[in-house]
């Protein structure tokens, strides 16, 4: 249980989405959505803090009637996704996207650029959309990078050549190129491939539930953050109040407030979010 007092003062509740407030197999709970939408009626904002697209958020958002901005690419984006405004945007600089795809053309490495709204890829990168897992993003075939160079919040390489890729990862570490964060990473699914992301620097769950407490106007004290997995890590790093859920990873739990019985799975978001309800009417 969790402090009546306290949990009268949450006017913002920003939640993980995959592995946090929907099932394994991508779906939201009954009593979930139930409890969600009783919430928003009660006057508290609800927000979404994911690794996803935006435009692969948008689903989700729509069926909750989410009135809060949504977090998308752990940062990178912040967006209501009923009237567009943007909250903060950190697209990477344009030499920045044309020197990783001169890169990935001398490496013969895969590439891609994440927008808001898809993924790009041109012919020489038709495998990429079958080695990525980006939820619910859309796929877009294009003749030239040229006219998405600008706005690219992230840029994704894969590859079978561990060495190839590890080139193109130190040409974006520092000193070699200023303003970028890079993930280097070997696939879970794929046997011998890798992957390097590379995003704007400063951008994390973190910050991101930070700019939205400014955008709203509110204290650290007011919002609850959920979540289960290592890129939740800086949204529990803050003076927010913060729950995981039962099959969140220990690095999480440890730094948790409150740790749900229930997993995804089992709808263990919505029980907390009850226990919030209860005291907003009491």
């Amino acid at each position: 249980m969790i402090d009546k007092n306290l949990a009268r003062k949450i006017k913002l509740i920003v939640s993980d989405l995959d592995g946090t407030l929907i099932s394994d197999d991508g779906n939201l709970g009954a009593e979930t959505k139930k409890i969600i939408t009783e919430l928003i009626k009660e006057g508290v904002i609800f927000s979404i803090a994911s690794g996803r697209l935006h435009s692969a958020v948008v689903p989700v958002a729509k069926i909750l009637s989410l009135n809060g901005p949504i977090i998308s690419l752990d940062g990178a984006l912040i967006k209501y996704h009923s009237s567009g405004e943007t909250v903060f945007k950190s697209s990477l600089k344009e030499r920045h996207v044309i020197k990783a795809i001169n890169y990935s053309e001398e490496y013969l490495v895969n590439l891609v650029l994440c927008h808001a709204d898809a993924i790009y890829y041109n012919d020489f990168n038709t495998i990429i959309p079958s080695l990525l897992s980006k939820f619910g993003a859309e796929y877009k075939k294009v003749d030239s990078y040229d006219a998405y160079i600008k706005n690219t919040l992230e840029i994704v390489c894969a590859s079978d050549m561990k060495d190839s890729i590890k080139s193109i990862h130190e040409a974006f570490t520092f000193p070699m190129a200023l303003g970028c964060s890079t993930s280097f990473f070997r696939s879970h699914s794929y046997e011998n491939i890798f992957y390097l992301e590379i995003r704007r620097a400063g951008c994390n769950k973190g910050k991101g539930l930070k700019r939205v407490l400014k955008h709203l106007n509110l204290k650290p004290y007011n919002a609850v953050v959920m979540g289960d997995w290592y890129n939740d890590i800086t949204l529990f790093q803050t003076r927010a109040l913060k729950v995981a859920v039962a099959n969140a990873i220990p690095e999480l739990t440890r730094l948790s407030d409150y740790v749900t019985k229930g997993t995804n799975n089992e709808e263990g978001a919505a029980e907390f979010l009850e226990m919030i309800l209860k005291a907003k009417r009491n």
